[in-house]
């Protein structure tokens, strides 16, 4: 399936821009970077701790000003990454990353944080020298990138090479408007339940009725160890997190605290779009839905050996309290075209971490 050019670019388009120098790093990209729809994106060896978190903007002249530049008004103190160091929970740091863009005229940028960096509550954003943005990279950019990261919940042992965010490509106009969504809902459910919300965007909602047992998700315990990036399978949840159990229908949220939650409804992406997750309203309670969310071609899907898979939700209270209903819609997904279709689709031949998932921990922690 081929659309017409325009749209999110598969990893094959992605792998010729590498080729064709659009895509350069220090060190060789390597293929494991290569994901259905977007590319890994790679720490470099020295993270600066800053005062505050920047964008480093346009300039009174307009020429748009470094982020090096920003960095010397701003940095603490450097960190060396090269034998592993810890990101201290509440600090703001950037780090170099290995990877340089020299983007065509035609071509934009976005990046994100990827699944597991959400739900450890990493914020993780990419910067780039003029940048008024965080995460977009305007068509025909040419510069080195840099990440954001700013531990919230639990301080981080890093290193170079570890990935902790990726980043999209798009040709043209790819999102979906309400119209299409449709349609496309028509042909091929992308939810399952109730007719779909469509507005924007496909709508979800919080479960916070199980079908089996009480458990309703996770909240970060605000005093814990150090979480090392690199250990799989490793840390026991009860040592993070403290378990939300309940038949009450509703959960109230803590001012400042966070939670992994799971959405009421089974989503799917087939193999010709991609999506992102996006918030809802913010007028509709205290909280935000954090959305570290590119959802690859295939995830849930049958052609990628999927039947669905509920989405995970990273949420943050505010200012103050706020009961959470369960069905309450808090967030949406944003389906764009691709470009082609990925010749690897996500949970289909590839190492998908979270291919059918519930309600479920970053990789990081034991079953």
């Amino acid at each position: 399936m081929k659309h017409d050019g325009q749209g999110v670019l598969p990893l094959q388009q992605i792998r010729a821009m590498i080729g064709a120098g659009q895509i350069s790093a220090a060190h060789p990209i390597e293929d494991a970077q290569l994901q259905p729809a977007s590319l890994d994106l790679r720490l470099g060896k020295v993270a600066y701790r800053v005062r505050a978190s920047f964008l480093a903007g346009a300039g009174v002249d307009g020429a748009g000003r470094s982020v090096a530049e920003r960095l010397e008004e701003l940095e603490m103190h450097r960190v060396d990454l090269t034998g592993g160091a810890v990101l201290e929970k509440g600090c703001v740091y950037v780090v170099p990353l290995m990877e340089h863009l020299a983007l065509p005229g035609d071509i934009s940028a976005a990046a994100n944080a990827k699944s597991s960096t959400g739900r450890l509550d990493l914020l993780t954003r990419t910067i780039i020298d003029g940048g008024t943005e965080f995460d977009r990279i305007p068509a025909g950019h040419t510069g080195p990138l840099y990440a954001e990261i700013c531990p919230r919940s639990f301080s981080v042992l890093v290193r170079p090479g570890m990935r902790l965010n990726q980043i999209r490509f798009r040709r043209g106009a790819a999102v979906l408007d309400d119209a299409a969504l449709r349609a496309l809902h028509a042909r091929e459910p992308l939810v399952d339940g109730d007719a779909p919300l469509i507005s924007d965007g496909l709508g979800f909602s919080v479960d916070l009725r199980p079908a089996q047992g009480d458990l309703l998700g996770y909240r970060a315990k605000p005093h814990s160890g150090v979480i090392d990036l690199d250990r799989i399978g490793h840390y026991p949840a009860r040592d993070f997190w403290e378990e939300l159990r309940s038949d009450a229908g509703h959960l109230i949220l803590d001012p400042g605290a966070f939670y992994i939650l799971v959405s009421r409804e089974a989503v799917t992406i087939p193999p010709g779009f991609a999506a992102e997750m996006a918030p809802y309203l913010a007028v509709v309670g205290e909280f935000r839905v954090h959305y570290a969310g590119f959802f690859d071609p295939g995830f849930g899907h049958r052609a990628a050996g999927g039947a669905g898979a509920r989405g995970v939700l990273e949420v943050r209270c505010h200012e103050a309290p706020f009961v959470l209903e369960h069905g309450q819609v808090v967030g949406r997904l944003v389906y764009e075209r691709m470009a082609e279709v990925p010749e690897r689709l996500y949970g289909a031949g590839i190492a998908s971490n979270y291919q059918g998932q519930g309600l479920k921990l970053s990789k990081h922690f034991a079953a």
